[in-house]
């Protein structure tokens, strides 16, 4: 067997924290470590600081800094958008939006308002994982408070047709809220000339700190807090700023939208080789998600006749670390929510793999993945009942 190597492909479920970011956040858990509410010199840094990394996360959503509210990440702005547009505006209607492909954070968050009396429409998708803009206009009513649809789905990478179903979304009166954790510092997200009310975002998705997230509100949204204390973040979210989280943040979306094409570029070029040399070197496999509407380094494929948990095993023993469209891994033996939605049968869902790049993955990296990827699948499928139908 080769040198194992080390091959990080599950930039979509965290990214490692930039040494740029880590070193900025250092001074702010030592020297400057004020409280920002206080008002002596100290206290005043912190407030320079996280205005500072305020307005960056403003600049690269084309809007204002006092549009930004900091957030513990995307499962908080989630919660905060959906939970706070709802009951705010319970008088005028009762009625929720979303697709059947969302995350967790906010189906869940769905889930929860339906019990608490609200009626949430589950929008269907393409094969490709993308909404149909009829199927939103079919189902919105003058009842229909808060559409709620992500800018690119975190398995199968489709981007969706957001500015189109937001502007569906105002004709309505209602607001408009997008998850876009999967799509910021990986593709350009403004706002501005949008007409996208909320915008869900968090650190750790682009080389930034855990723990950190930020929720755009639309000046003039109707919104209540989920969170009551404090006077921070200008009375809409209690608690203590993450001082030193919000400034690494700053400093990560800086970077990660500096040379945002570029970047783009390089890593839409080792996906589309992954995907081409998996699909001529391994027989019987399905790309999931739509073929050019996808985020740049994401990368979903179904392998028939194998289970994904057994080939994310065996590729962490050759070094690569993955991720699959089966949640066999987190407890359950259900497959991916995203692929049924899509149409896929379940016993191929269980099958799928996603690889998921950013600007550290080499081609050296892709070469050793092609060279790796087919020998686990012809392992996985010499040991399954149904692998001779592969051959």
């Amino acid at each position: 067997m080769e040198d194992q190597k080390l091959v990080y492909m599950d930039h979509a479920a965290t990214t490692a924290v930039h040494p740029e970011v880590v070193k900025a956040m250092i001074p702010y858990l030592h020297n400057h470590f004020g409280n920002p509410s206080s008002i002596y010199s100290i206290a005043r840094e912190a407030k320079e600081a996280i205005d500072s990394a305020r307005a960056k996360v403003a600049l690269s959503l084309k809007t204002k800094p006092d549009e930004i509210f900091f957030t513990s990440g995307g499962t908080e702005s989630d919660n905060w958008a959906i939970k706070g547009v709802a009951f705010a505006n319970r008088r005028r209607g009762d009625h929720i939006i979303t697709s059947k492909i969302e995350h967790h954070a906010v189906l869940h968050t769905c889930q929860y308002l339906e019990k608490q009396g609200f009626s949430v429409t589950y929008l269907p998708v393409d094969q490709y994982g993308l909404v149909d803009p009829v199927e939103l206009e079919r189902s919105i009513t003058d009842r229909t408070t808060l559409v709620s649809v992500m800018y690119a789905n975190n398995e199968i990478g489709t981007i969706e047709p957001v500015k189109e179903l937001a502007s569906i979304t105002h004709e309505y009166g209602a607001y408009f809220h997008t998850d876009a954790v999967q799509a910021v510092g990986h593709m350009p997200v403004p706002v501005d000339g949008t007409e996208i009310d909320l915008l869900s975002l968090s650190g750790h998705k682009f080389n930034g700190p855990k723990g950190t997230g930020a929720l755009y509100i639309r000046k003039g949204v109707r919104i209540d807090n989920i969170l009551h204390g404090g006077a921070q973040e200008r009375n809409r979210r209690a608690g203590t700023e993450n001082l030193a989280g919000i400034v690494g943040m700053g400093k990560a979306i800086e970077l990660a939208t500096t040379g945002l094409e570029e970047k783009g570029a390089r890593i839409r070029a080792m996906r589309d080789r992954l995907i081409s040399g998996i699909q001529e070197l391994i027989p019987h496999t399905r790309l999931n998600g739509h073929p050019s509407k996808r985020l740049p380094g994401n990368l979903n494929i179904s392998f028939e006749f194998i289970e994904g948990e057994s080939m994310l095993l065996l590729l962490d023993s050759f070094g690569i670390c993955a991720s699959t469209g089966s949640a066999c891994t987190s407890g359950s033996l259900e497959p991916s929510h995203v692929l049924l939605a899509t149409g896929m049968p379940a016993e191929i869902a269980h099958g799928s793999l996603r690889l998921t790049l950013d600007v550290e993955n080499t081609d050296e990296e892709v070469k050793y993945v092609l060279r790796t990827l087919p020998k686990v699948v012809s392992r996985l499928r010499d040991m399954s009942p149904l692998g001779k139908q592969a051959t």
